[in-house]
Parts: structure tokens; C-alpha cells; sequence
């Protein structure tokens, strides 16, 4: 098994915590896009999925069994399918519209362009939803954090420091089967006491993986407990990559 085969699949290890602690999107990205039939790669526990069932009808291929255990209750009127999107075998109809929020990095970059293409009706469009931590919210915290990475996580760079958004770049795979693609981007902000934060970073694979990472989130929330009263905010940066397939 290859490192991003294994790490794609720690995600249904707590569908719960998934659940309660990741981030939806903003509002305003889904009317941007639009159905009647849609597409959903990698819906996770659904923070995607309601709104789009707002569009159209869904079929969402979920990987992890407990994540989509746990999306089909939250968005009964979605279709969840359990299924690794790089072998699911196509349906017959294509889609009007697919969507991939914050998991199309984890599909195979060999086969992600063809595959989605051939999912579409002519003309149709691929989505691509992008969430990135940018700096700004509690700059002293994520400066001070670094620390108790370089401590836990030897792999951490040096004095690693957050990206403006504008130092992101906008990135799309690219292919001859789409037209070049739209970028639309939304910076946005939430707070996190301790426990809701080391929620958040237990969702994350890279932290999950990682063999000392009881004691990373432990001194984690005790440097927010102890010198940050006990609050953080995060900057995000969510990017909307769309491209059409040609007619």
C-alpha cells in the first residue's frame, strides 16, 4: 500500500469527530454552480453534499464506509455510494455537473481528468473545491504553535509560517478534455476553543499518522489554554476551481 493510499483512508477512523469538527464551505461558492444531475467524489460526512442537493439530484462516491454512513443520514435525499471513484464503473447517463470538496488530491492524478471527463455530458463541468489555511486570525498562535511542531513532528520545516492568500497559487490539473477553468476564491474566519481544535486536527490524515501526535495536541491545547485564554481563530482561504468539457 502506498503512503497516499494509507493516508486516504484514516479519515473513517472517527466518522464522528469528521463530522462535528470539519468546516462546511461558504454559501455563496454553491450558486456558482449548478445541475440538475450531480456528481459528488469524496463527499466525506456530507459538508458539501446538502447544499448540493439544493442544485439537483446527488450521487456521492464516498470511500470510507463510516463516512458515508454517516453523510447518507445527514443528506437523505443524496445517493451515497460506497466506492473508491478511481475503478467506480461510470453509469450509463452522464451528469450535468461533478464536484470534488477538499478530496480530489487524493484521487489518482493519472486518471482523475479522464475519468471525471468521461462522467460528463458535453458541455458539463467539473468543480474543484480547495480549502487552505491562510495567514491571519490569531497570527501569535500559529507563529508560537510552530514550536511544539518542530518538537512532535520532526518532518515540520523550520519556522513554517502561513501563506497570504494571494500566495496561493491557482492550480488545476491540466487537460485538452476541459476548457481553461474559472477561479473563484473566499477568505473567512472561525474560532476554535481547545477541544474543538484538536478535534479539527485530528481529522486530518497527516495528523493521525503521525506516532506522537497525543502529545502534539496535548501541548497544543495547553498553549491555547494558557496563553491564548483559551481561543483561537483561523483563516481560511476556499478556492473554486470550474471548468467546462468541450461541447
Amino acid at each position: 500500500m502506498t503512503d497516499r493510499e494509507r493516508l486516504r483512508t484514516t479519515f473513517g477512523e472517527d466518522a464522528a469527530r469528521y463530522h462535528r469538527a470539519r468546516p462546511t464551505y461558504p454559501a455563496e461558492l454553491f450558486t456558482r454552480l449548478s445541475g440538475p444531475r450531480i456528481l459528488e467524489i469524496g463527499p466525506g460526512t456530507g459538508q458539501a453534499t446538502l447544499p448540493l442537493t439544493s442544485l439537483g439530484d446527488v450521487t456521492a462516491v464516498e470511500l470510507s464506509p463510516s463516512l458515508a454512513a454517516v453523510a447518507q443520514a445527514h443528506v437523505p435525499a443524496a445517493h451515497v455510494v460506497v466506492a473508491d471513484f478511481d475503478v467506480w464503473p461510470l453509469p450509463p447517463e452522464p451528469f450535468d455537473l461533478v464536484v470534488s470538496a477538499t478530496a480530489f488530491h487524493w484521487l489518482d492524478p493519472a486518471t482523475r481528468m479522464t475519468r471525471c471527463a468521461a462522467a460528463l455530458r458535453p458541455g458539463g463541468s467539473l468543480a474543484v473545491i480547495s480549502t487552505h489555511h491562510v495567514a491571519g486570525g490569531t497570527e501569535r498562535f500559529f507563529a508560537d504553535v510552530q514550536e511544539i511542531y518542530e518538537r512532535w513532528d520532526p518532518a515540520t520545516p523550520p519556522g513554517l509560517r502561513q501563506s497570504t492568500a494571494s500566495e496561493i497559487p491557482c492550480e488545476f490539473d491540466e487537460s485538452a478534455l476541459f476548457d481553461e477553468p474559472e477561479f473563484h476564491r473566499y477568505e473567512w474566519e472561525q474560532a476554535y476553543s481547545s477541544d474543538s481544535y484538536v478535534d479539527l486536527l485530528l481529522t486530518y490524515s497527516n495528523h493521525i499518522a503521525l506516532p506522537d501526535r497525543d502529545r502534539l495536541v496535548a501541548d497544543i491545547a495547553a498553549l491555547i489554554d494558557t496563553r491564548f485564554g483559551g481561543r483561537i481563530v483561523k483563516r481560511y482561504m476556499t478556492q473554486l476551481a470550474v471548468a467546462r468539457t468541450e461541447v
